[in-house]
């Protein structure tokens, strides 16, 4: 059974559908690719794709840990090749986790290790660079 449903919508948009729950993106081409970038483009969600799975498999092993991960966040930058066909040649992420109180280093480590190994940063071409940062911030001085 499919997951999404991608409609070309024409003038380089398209609407992705995910069937199970409905919910729908819109993509454009960039505007230095013949489009109005007026949306995400197709390798912007590749670079948010990224980011959000780290956050996602952090998650996951912060709340087995007890940890509460709540209003960290990230800036995603994709850059393009300048020569050849177009691609991704690197995505930078700088993940700013924000936690209640300061985490061990081991805990750091564990919850950078997953995020290193998410399922998309494992999927993506070995070309792709991940230039990944992370700056961790507790809320409780120690």
């Amino acid at each position: 059974m499919p997951t999404i449903r991608t409609t070309y919508l024409g003038d380089l948009r398209t609407q992705a559908t995910h069937l199970q729950s409905g919910t729908q993106i819109l993509t454009d081409a960039p505007i230095d690719n013949n489009g109005k970038g007026e949306a995400f483009s197709p390798t912007d969600l590749v670079a948010a794709s990224l980011g959000s799975c780290m956050m996602t498999i952090m998650g996951i092993v912060a709340r087995r840990e007890g940890i509460d991960l709540t209003g960290s966040d990230m800036d995603i930058t994709k850059v393009m090749n300048s020569e050849g066909p177009r691609r991704i040649v690197r995505i930078e992420v700088l993940l700013q986790m924000q936690t209640p109180e300061e985490l061990p280093a081991d805990t750091r480590e564990k919850l950078e290790r997953a995020a290193h190994t998410c399922p998309v940063a494992l999927s993506l071409h070995p070309d792709i660079e991940q230039a990944i940062q992370f700056e961790w911030k507790s809320l409780v001085k120690a």
